[in-house]
């Protein structure tokens, strides 16, 4: 009789380790795993910081813009990287002209006309920076402003 008890004591030990170990696999594979590792660091003088995507996301309406102008011979746009002299992180802007205007898109605000007519970053940058300041209730300031071309960008991740 011992042994009977024994051997259903057993048997339901090892079950319940079976389970244990499928759930702490699941767990690990779904947990754990799943979850990119943060590395917290100073930002360099020379790198933009990218905050809720917006690089990813200038870059995706870049893409979009263009196929929707890929017919029009007067097209221009570009991506362009902005660092403000008051502010550690930087911003990114699609920017394109159509039709003699200028228009930009990013990702808190969507798209809206630019008042300047100038293709430079540093025009474009500092219309921008002028209505920015406006909506912050404080001057903003450009330290850089530059174009990038996402096909022909380096990605560094960290």
């Amino acid at each position: 009789m011992t042994l009977l008890r024994n051997t259903a004591k057993c048997k339901l030990l090892l079950l319940a380790l079976l389970w244990a170990g499928v759930a702490g696999a699941l767990g690990f594979q779904f947990g754990f795993s799943s979850r990119p590792q943060i590395v917290y660091r100073q930002p360099a003088e020379h790198e933009l910081v990218v905050i809720n995507g917006c690089v990813v996301s200038a870059c995706q309406f870049l893409a979009s813009v263009r196929a929707q102008h890929e017919l029009d011979p007067n097209f221009w746009s570009r991506v362009m990287l902005v660092r403000y002299k008051n502010s550690t992180a930087g911003h990114a802007y699609c920017v394109w002209e159509t039709d003699g205007h200028i228009f930009g898109y990013d990702r808190n605000n969507g798209g809206y006309p630019i008042p300047t007519r100038d293709r430079d970053p540093k025009a474009i940058a500092g219309a921008l920076a002028t209505e920015l300041g406006k909506v912050l209730h404080k001057e903003m300031l450009v330290a850089r402003a530059e174009f990038i071309e996402p096909r022909k960008t380096k990605l560094y991740a960290f």
